[in-house]
């Protein structure tokens, strides 16, 4: 990320340290083998699960230890489910039944144009009451932002209110954030870091490579 970007105040990244820099490190180099990538990757989506959930909204709730004493705690208000973005979004969802046991999870399929970079809608599949629940948007990558977008205007049209909708991603683009941000600034963007730029096309600089093709094997 340039220094003199400055990110929207929806966007919070995780924390910058060593540790997620040498995940990060490992999972970027094209000579890390596929498992390596899978298992890294993968700790990865974990730390963005657990801070996307920092973010739900919590009522204090006190219980009873086993000493007799009361502990002054909290409880997450509201039910939540994750919607994943395919095909990509699909290595997400892993890292999130893992922190949420039993958690629904629905599917939109959008492809991009490879001529004019424009997002396609080809297939969606939400939990029914989706409408009553806070969504944890999956995509690994923020490009363009035009599938992340388009995605967002799926779950409006079937009653999800937009301050309910966290998008997490592990890299994301100044670009693909400016653009995202303006079309909906109630959305509250969580990702692992932010890279340069996007290359002529589109594809995010220095970036990953085709972060679907490397998780699932089929570059």
């Amino acid at each position: 990320m340039t220094d003199s970007y400055t990110l929207p105040s929806q966007v919070q990244l995780l924390p910058a340290t060593p540790q997620l820099k040498g995940l990060m490190t490992i999972i970027r180099s094209k000579a890390t083998p596929r498992a390596d990538f899978i298992f890294y990757a993968d700790r990865i989506i974990r730390l963005l699960v657990e801070e996307g959930l920092n973010h739900l909204p919590v009522i204090s709730k006190d219980v009873e230890t086993p000493t007799g004493a009361t502990y002054n705690g909290i409880d997450f208000e509201g039910r939540i489910c994750g919607v994943s973005i395919m095909r990509a979004g699909e290595a997400m969802e892993q890292g999130l039944r893992e922190c949420c046991r039993s958690v629904r999870i629905g599917k939109i399929l959008i492809q991009r144009d490879e001529e004019t970079h424009q997002p396609k809608l080809f297939y969606a599949k939400l939990p029914k009451d989706i409408d009553s629940r806070y969504v944890l948007l999956l995509d690994p990558m923020l490009a363009t932002g035009g599938s992340a977008m388009q995605a967002v205007q799926v779950l409006l049209d079937n009653n999800v209110r937009e301050d309910r909708i966290i998008f997490l991603n592990l890299i994301a683009s100044p670009e693909g954030i400016e653009n995202f941000a303006a079309k909906y600034p109630k959305v509250k963007i969580v990702a692992g870091e932010v890279d340069s730029n996007l290359d002529a096309n589109k594809y995010i600089v220095p970036g990953v490579g085709d972060f679907g093709c490397r998780y699932f094997g089929t570059d």
